[in-house]
């Protein structure tokens, strides 16, 4: 049915998961079989990567770096141009296969085709801006000032629910930085990687660069474990559970190496008594269902002032009942599948465990009887005490709380271990700013008057506690894929020491 879109970017029945100063014909590790989770049945086949060729990309992306970190870095964002201008020609078909193999509707597949094009956009203006600072020096006839250089080799752990657009917010930013990257993604999502791939070798092959973007696809854990403990790269940056963070972070921190981490969110609104309620409706419906709720900024929890909560539920609950579920290439459908039958069968679970916890089932709650991994959308009644509701199920599961005063709301909103993404509807002034305060949401992202879902790219995306505390994408996010250097020159005939400190020995 998409045969036509898979020759076109590159997928045969068959693929090498594995890129090193090309591609690897014949990669010794296990064969993964990506599956469509509309319809249960398989896309293509992927061959992944045993430990030798593991090694292999490592030593071809450290060869690539060594030339590539002395390149000027307005060259290397004329790379990540190029490479945008082909994400650009590939837009749809490569959509289309984020569709096909992660589960999202169309129109989230391109746009996050999108984000990898405006990552790019962001990236090549960056290439001009990896601005250093002149700090004034307490020494006479002295210069002090900060510069920065690529670190090496960073490692990409990218996640299924993002599988390309993760992948551009690291790379892109490195790339311009000096570094070369791995990439290993998720083993749901293989395909899409090996098509971006094909991007990226088409515009490095044209352009006659060193292939400073290598791919590992690997069919189980043991690759990002390999790269977790690989002192050749100083940099893990690492998308998906905060159990993986939990496993991938201290075997990064036993070799002194860095992590940048985006892991889970427990995620909330805020909805007030005076909030406009067409516009929360639109806002809370797209963050808990966009995606099938598979966002690691997907709405979980919906705080409502108890004036406002009984009319509200139910007009959200007859906007569940309104959306289209199906097959996510089809028109007008705004929920596909999830991700793969664990998926379903973990939202199964928890909505047992929501009713022997006592909450009440508003909406939902049922698998779906059809080919593929669908499920209903579920709004539940509940309370802030029930201990799933502190717990990320990622399904489209939303818990709906009630509170009386302001204070009490952001309590329950930060009761959680995660600390993402965040956001209030109010039309007061002073609640919107005592959200954003210090003593208001702990999270990364904080919004007013719109979801938790759809960052853009300019500004800096991460969260807080278990979440991790990284930062990618935009604002100074760039500082985290190179290293600081602190330099003094003194331009004048004396040596006088910092502090005043004497130390004359003579002449």
């Amino acid at each position: 049915m998409f045969d036509d879109v898979l020759q076109r970017l590159g997928i045969n029945d068959v693929n090498s998961g594995v890129y090193a100063d090309g591609w690897i014909d014949q990669p010794g590790g296990e064969e993964l079989v990506s599956l469509n989770p509309a319809t249960g049945e398989p896309v293509a086949r992927v061959l992944t990567a045993a430990r030798d060729d593991y090694e292999r990309v490592v030593e071809s992306a450290q060869q690539a770096f060594r030339d590539w970190r002395m390149t000027p870095a307005p060259v290397r964002g004329e790379f990540v141009r190029r490479l945008g201008m082909a994400l650009r020609e590939h837009k749809r078909d490569l959509g289309l296969l984020v569709t096909l193999e992660m589960g999202k509707i169309q129109s989230e597949g391109e746009g996050e085709v999108q984000e990898m094009i405006d990552m790019c956009d962001f990236s090549v203006g960056l290439s001009r801006q990896l601005y250093g600072l002149t700090i004034a020096s307490e020494r006479p006839q002295h210069r002090m000032m900060e510069q920065w250089h690529p670190l090496g080799v960073v490692g990409i752990l990218s996640a299924f629910n993002f599988p390309v657009a993760v992948w551009a917010w690291n790379a892109a930013v490195a790339a311009v930085c000096g570094n070369a990257t791995i990439w290993k993604p998720s083993p749901q999502t293989p395909l899409t990687a090996i098509a971006v791939q094909h991007i990226v070798h088409r515009v490095s092959t044209e352009m006659k660069l060193p292939p400073i973007c290598g791919l590992a696809v690997g069919a189980g854990i043991e690759t990002g474990q390999w790269m977790a403990a690989d002192e050749r790269l100083p940099l893990i940056s690492a998308t998906g559970s905060c159990d993986m963070g939990r496993a991938i972070s201290p075997a990064v921190a036993q070799r002194l190496g860095r992590c940048l981490l985006e892991l889970g969110g427990n995620n909330a609104i805020i909805l007030t008594e005076t909030a406009d309620l067409d516009l929360a409706l639109r806002g809370v419906l797209f963050a808990a269902v966009g995606t099938s709720g598979q966002r690691c900024t997907s709405l979980r929890r919906l705080i409502v002032h108890e004036s406002n909560a009984d009319a509200f539920v139910e007009r959200l609950a007859n906007a569940y009942k309104s959306v289209n579920i199906g097959k996510p290439w089809e028109e007008g459908v705004l929920m596909g599948p999830l991700a793969n039958e664990r998926a379903a069968e973990t939202m199964m679970q928890a909505v047992e465990t929501i009713r022997n916890q006592g909450g009440e089932i508003v909406c939902g709650g049922n698998r779906l009887d059809r080919p593929g991994y669908f499920v209903e959308p579920t709004i539940v009644r509940a309370t802030a005490d029930m201990p799933i509701v502190a717990t990320e199920t990622f399904a489209p599961i939303l818990y709906v709380l009630t509170y009386k005063t302001l204070d009490e709301a952001i309590e329950i909103q930060n009761s959680v271990a995660q600390g993402l993404s965040s956001a209030i509807f109010t039309d007061r002034m002073q609640e919107a700013e005592r959200f954003l305060s210090p003593i208001g949401s702990d999270c990364g992202i904080a919004n007013v008057n719109i979801g938790t879902s759809g960052a853009e790219i300019g500004g800096a995306f991460g969260g807080e506690k278990e979440t991790g505390g990284g930062r990618e994408a935009g604002s100074d996010s760039w500082k985290a894929y190179m290293r600081r250097q602190t330099c003094t020159i003194n331009w004048g005939d004396s040596l006088p020491l910092a502090q005043g400190v004497e130390f004359d020995v003579g002449s």
